[in-house]
């Protein structure tokens, strides 16, 4: 199959690109700068596209058959007006021009795959929340519900529409795990908070093996929750990584000062529990390599010579799940 990816050059971007090549698959890329871009995914044919303005290019469109779409700039830092323009300027108006695009092909593709948060459903305490949840308050839910929006606009189309609402993604070479286990190293890692928050988390060869799973699937279509079966607390998720390190978690980072230093970011990011469960992946057949959290961690923390990825040196910073995207 053909597909083409937009945020291919981000952390989660990267390893689909590779696991697409593995596959034998045809790849094109939609990219900011094509010449970085084509140096970090070799091989691939690159068209320029800075997502935001004018429409993506119609001729990256022939013979697609998948769109993946992971564009979209991290959210795990200080929030302020500007920033949150940008959050939303990168997720909202690329998605509606990949649509608006499409709406003018005489062959469209056959399915588009979009990304999304867990943020989708706020702070939501120890409710159990599934693909047919609704949605919840807060920027973080409305960002995250305005971005859906846009994309279930392929559906009309008769484009099979996949929503895929991940959790913190966990990997060895990005994302938000080497940033979280920097300070457990020290000796100094801990709960946040009162830990009681419920943390939406999937390992890397998960996240990509449900989207590999929702392109091989026609019958899959709608909302697909990317997080693993094992709902942890942020102070059980602590606790595991503490074991796994052999490092001490007896200290933590009260509420409050987290809301100091990272202001509503904390609150919505951070503070914000959301006890998510894959019920429609699970029934579409997909098998989690790790499902649990404990054996995420011990595959992700163990040293090996090949923990780097070839391609992280000229990778850009433009994957919406590179951080802790919910």
């Amino acid at each position: 199959m053909r597909f083409l990816v937009t945020g291919a050059t981000g952390f989660l971007g990267r390893h689909l690109w590779r696991e697409l090549r593995r596959a034998g698959h045809d790849i094109v890329v939609l990219a900011r700068d094509p010449e970085r871009a084509g140096k970090t995914l070799p091989g691939t044919r690159v068209f320029e596209w800075n997502g935001v303005v004018g429409l993506p290019p119609e001729e990256a469109f022939a013979g697609v058959d998948v769109i993946v779409n992971l564009i979209g700039e991290s959210v795990a830092s200080r929030w302020n007006a500007e920033r949150k323009r940008k959050f939303r300027d990168s997720r909202v108006l690329p998605t509606r021009a990949l649509v608006e695009r499409m709406s003018g092909l005489s062959t469209r593709p056959g399915t588009m795959i979009s990304m999304a948060g867990t943020g989708f459903y706020g702070n939501r305490g120890d409710e159990v929340l599934t693909e047919s949840s609704a949605g919840g308050a807060g920027y973080l839910a409305k960002l995250s519900q305005d971005w859906e929006a846009a994309a279930e606009g392929a559906a009309t189309q008769g484009v099979r529409t996949v929503i895929f609402r991940s959790g913190v993604v966990l990997g060895r070479d990005g994302g938000a795990l080497p940033r979280i286990v920097t300070p457990f190293r020290f000796g100094v890692g801990g709960r946040l908070g009162d830990g009681g928050q419920y943390f939406p988390w999937i390992h890397l060869a998960d996240a990509i093996g449900i989207l590999l799973h929702c392109a091989d699937r026609p019958d899959l279509r709608g909302i697909v929750n990317g997080v693993a079966p094992e709902p942890v607390t942020n102070a059980e998720f602590t606790a595991a990584l503490g074991r796994q390190l052999g490092r001490p978690t007896a200290l933590g980072v009260p509420a409050f000062a987290l809301k100091l230093a990272f202001g509503e970011m904390a609150e919505e990011l951070l503070l914000a529990s959301q006890r998510v469960s894959p019920i429609r992946a699970l029934e579409a057949g997909y098998e989690f390599k790790f499902p649990l959290l404990a054996g995420a961690l011990k595959d992700l923390l163990k040293a090996t010579t090949n923990d780097k990825d070839p391609q992280q040196d000229g990778a850009q910073k433009d994957d919406p799940s590179s951080d802790l995207e919910r």
